[in-house]
């Protein structure tokens, strides 16, 4: 199964510590770094995750993904974040599509994180040019989303993009909701209740799990099923995790 994934990249940092003692110039607590963790984000998490679950994965992301870099500051013992401190967030370039024979791929799953990336010309393109296109976006939705075999957004981008959802668009719709598990074509897809350490990267987790089991069955139940069942046992993990 050969799946390529457009979208932009970012290098994920986690360090772990503790605190046990305020600054002494401002009532913010002074952070000791006891491990630090680090692994590709967004799109580059998404081909780890596919590859992780047996396919072939080619990625087609900004060159520059390792200057891009968001940082946490975790407690150890709670899993607590203290800061997230975000660098060159603004500096994804864009994308060249041009010279991608997208019939040698599979599938393509599009990691829209709207950071100027991809444009809605580019993403239609996308959607036009290959058969079975799997969307995970952060823009609102519109005319050009509605070609995708599969859309998948949060339940808080679905409020911002009802407005613009048709029928048609409704149909090809999975809305993730955390605990509830995900609605698709007015049926919920449960999970099991479990600890949430971390849900950094599980949509990521649930599009690639989405894309690979429906290349091996065709079928969109047990898709949404497996989808869910390996985002669920990535929030149990700390940090950006992979099945």
């Amino acid at each position: 199964m050969n799946v390529l994934i457009i979208g932009e990249s970012c290098k994920d940092v986690f360090h772990y510590g503790d605190t046990d003692r305020l600054c002494p110039e401002a009532p913010v607590p002074v952070f000791n770094s006891l491990e630090s963790v680090e692994n590709g984000g967004m799109a580059r998490n998404v081909f780890s995750n596919v590859k992780a679950m047996g396919a072939e994965p080619t990625l087609k992301t900004n060159t520059n993904w390792e200057l891009i870099v968001k940082t946490r500051f975790v407690d150890k013992r709670t899993n607590h974040m203290f800061l997230r401190l975000d660098e060159n967030d603004v500096g994804y370039g864009t994308a060249d599509l041009s010279g991608i024979d997208f019939s040698e791929y599979d599938a393509v799953i599009v990691s829209d994180y709207n950071k100027g990336f991809l444009s809605e010309e580019d993403l239609q393109h996308i959607a036009q040019a290959h058969p079975l296109t799997f969307l995970d976006t952060k823009k609102i939705l519109g005319p050009w989303s509605t070609n995708y075999s599969f859309v998948k957004i949060n339940n808080v981008e679905y409020k911002k993009s009802q407005h613009t959802i048709d029928d048609k668009a409704r149909e090809n719709l999975i809305i993730t909701q955390g605990p509830k598990g995900c609605l698709y074509r007015d049926e919920l897809y449960t999970v099991p209740l479990v600890e949430v350490k971390d849900t950094s990267g599980a949509g990521d987790t649930f599009i690639s799990g989405l894309c690979v089991k429906y290349l091996t069955t065709g079928n969109p139940a047990e898709a949404i099923h497996y989808a869910n069942q390996c985002a669920t046992e990535v929030v149990q993990k700390k940090g950006v995790a992979i099945v």
